[in-house]
């Protein structure tokens, strides 16, 4: 669960001693004992989880402890690849031996067959690197929805990568600089495929393979949404996207450990989770869990997104499949634990206006991991099938815009940006983040592919579920990934299937709701599985909470950080809306006014925990 880390010095680069590769490994959040080699001189260095690195030396035979010579080829991979043994045997039909059956070893193996075009035989979901001794050429490649990060920078004849950005702010490798660009990217609620937030480090870009040596660096894609005419009628389309999605859900449950579902009480979830329960029907009942908090069934308050508590329809699936069921009970006391708001922040090594779902979000995956090494979620159902009540809205789907940033827009306590009620007007003028939003819109509408006679309300919405699954998308995966590693669990998407996701882009929008609602075809595929109460249940997001207690310990936190003279977010803000939220005396806020102040407090922590200079 380490994650992959190393360096390739080309040119004038000079290497490092292996010690610099294990503080790398040992930043990474869930770190474990990583495997590590450097070649020669410590000019060249890869390293992985347990079982994630794999030589080739050209003899056939599997390098001898202590080997001294280079090897032809190296991996580093984290992340798991499905149906690696009919790879591995299409490979063995053409003369390789393996030794150790790890999917890094398949996928040298893949690499020496095919080179850079073995990512395209890979399904799953993974991070890796490859150094080529014979080319002198290090290829990095991440998977097609990017569900596991993959980070690098350049600097002085020579290229860093990791999977998460700490890595390369080791021993001042990369100075931590949060520059202008860095902070729009930071304050905006699209992604910029291959940004990062850090000065000089990039990603790189889901479904992309970037190819480093010392003539450059190319980076170019082995996978993108594809516009196809979809010529299946409706009850096809049904059946298809049932099989397609069963299959996955069986490939993610097949060998290893029988994994936790983590159950919403919603479609997404309930899909994922009956077809699973189906899936393991023979070796006994499915674990299943549920965060919820303190109170919040008995005391709910429906707000503008969320109209029903989860944990009562969580229940009802978790009986009607039979499942091993827990409620993850939460309290306000957890939410502000120091500890934890830490643990989350550090993960993801960035601030977010969700820090309150951010720690829900690390207890959960720790309340799982007490029950399994690998956990279900019905993630990116709503971004593939439509389930996302802005884009039903015309107004906002017809908005020059992402269509989640025109809705953010629409709410007071959100129309500065999501988070930002509380920064200075000047900077936030300054940052011209409106005119970075509508560059960022400008190229993602440049890069959604077109299909010859489409409706213009087709048209659009092809754009708007492309901007969903590489713009929204994203930073989703991000999150769960980072959180789940920090609670040493592996999460797998089912709903992160690329032919589930391929299909679906194709299946036209009067098709994905032709019933007149959202998700209309995923409803008609699952719906026999599922209580009936569940499958007509409106889409309630991760719930929030809504003790009153949770508010005024914010605003005393916000108040205490005002005094602090030191503090290095204090020239960022606008001081007397800072204030006025501090003071505020209401009993509650709405939760998206809360965002404001949890922004400005993960602002605060991250600017001193990674001792991060502003250069603006």
């Amino acid at each position: 669960m380490s994650g992959i880390a190393g360096w390739f010095a080309f040119g004038s680069g000079t290497g490092h001693p292996r010690s610099t590769l294990d503080a790398m490994t040992a930043t990474l959040t869930g770190a474990v004992a990583a495997e590590g080699r450097t070649w020669p001189a410590g000019g060249t260095a890869l390293a992985g989880p347990p079982g994630g690195l794999a030589e080739d030396q050209g003899s056939g035979r599997p390098p001898a402890a202590g080997q001294a010579d280079p090897p032809r080829a190296a991996v580093a991979f984290d992340g798991v690849l499905y149906g690696a043994e009919t790879l591995r045997a299409e490979l063995a039909g053409r003369g390789h031996r393996f030794h150790g059956g790890t999917d890094a070893e398949t996928v040298l193996h893949a690499y020496l067959e095919w080179g850079a075009d073995c990512a395209a035989r890979l399904d799953g979901v993974f991070a890796f690197a490859v150094w080529d001794a014979r080319r002198q050429r290090l290829l990095l490649v991440r998977d097609r929805l990017g569900v596991r990060p993959l980070h690098y920078a350049r600097l002085d004849g020579a290229v860093y990568f990791a999977s998460e950005p700490k890595a390369l702010l080791v021993e001042s490798m990369v100075e931590p600089v949060l520059d202008a660009e860095g902070l729009r990217e930071l304050f905006t609620q699209a992604k910029t495929p291959g940004a990062s937030i850090f000065r000089g480090i990039n990603e790189v870009r889901p479904g992309h393979v970037l190819d480093v040596g010392p003539g450059g660096a190319a980076e170019r894609a082995y996978w993108t949404l594809r516009a196809q005419p979809h010529t299946d009628d409706l009850d096809t389309t049904v059946a298809t996207v049932h099989a397609l999605l069963a299959d996955s859900v069986a490939r993610a449950v097949t060998g290893g450990a029988a994994p936790c579902s983590l159950l919403s009480g919603g479609l997404d979830s309930g899909a994922v989770t009956a077809l699973a329960a189906r899936a393991l029907e023979s070796e006994g009942a499915l674990r299943t869990a549920t965060a919820t908090f303190v109170g919040y069934s008995e005391n709910f308050r429906p707000d503008n997104v969320r109209a029903t508590p989860d944990a009562p329809y969580a229940a009802e699936v978790a009986r009607h499949i039979g499942s091993d069921h827990t409620d993850v009970v939460l309290g306000t006391a957890d939410l502000l634990d120091r500890r934890l708001r830490e643990a989350a922040l550090r993960a993801q090594d960035r601030p977010t206006p969700f820090a309150e779902m951010d720690v829900a979000g690390l207890l959960i995956f720790q309340a799982a991991r007490e029950r399994s090494a690998v956990a279900l979620s019905g993630e990116a159902a709503d971004e593939i099938f439509g389930g996302f009540n802005w884009m039903h809205q015309p107004d906002l789907t017809g908005a020059e815009q992402f269509p989640w940033v025109a809705y953010e827009h629409s709410h007071e306590a959100s129309r500065r940006g999501l988070g930002l009620g509380l920064f200075d007007r000047g900077l936030l003028q300054k940052l011209e983040l409106a005119a970075y939003g509508a560059d960022q819109y400008r190229q993602a509408v440049a890069e959604v592919p077109r299909l010859a006679g489409e409706s213009a309300q087709e048209r659009r919405m092809r754009e708007i579920c492309h901007f969903h699954v590489l713009r929204w998308l994203p930073r989703l995966l991000d999150r769960d990934d980072r959180l789940s590693r920090a609670a040493g669990l592996e999460v797998r998407m089912p709903f992160c299937d690329y032919r589930l996701v391929e299909y679906l882009f194709n299946v036209p929008w009067s098709m994905k709701t032709f019933d007149g609602r959202e998700k209309s075809v995923l409803r008609a595929a699952v719906g026999e599985l599922l209580p009936r109460s569940v499958v007509e249940r409106r889409k309630s997001p991760f719930p929030v909470n809504q003790d009153p207690a949770y508010s005024h310990i914010l605003r005393r936190e916000l108040a205490r950080l005002l005094d602090d003279t030191d503090s290095p977010v204090l020239p960022l803000l606008d001081p007397p809306a800072a204030r006025a939220a501090a003071a505020e005396a209401r009993s509650g806020a709405h939760w998206l006014s809360r965002m404001n102040i949890e922004m400005v407090l993960q602002l605060h922590s991250w600017l001193t925990t990674y001792g991060i200079r502003l250069a603006l």
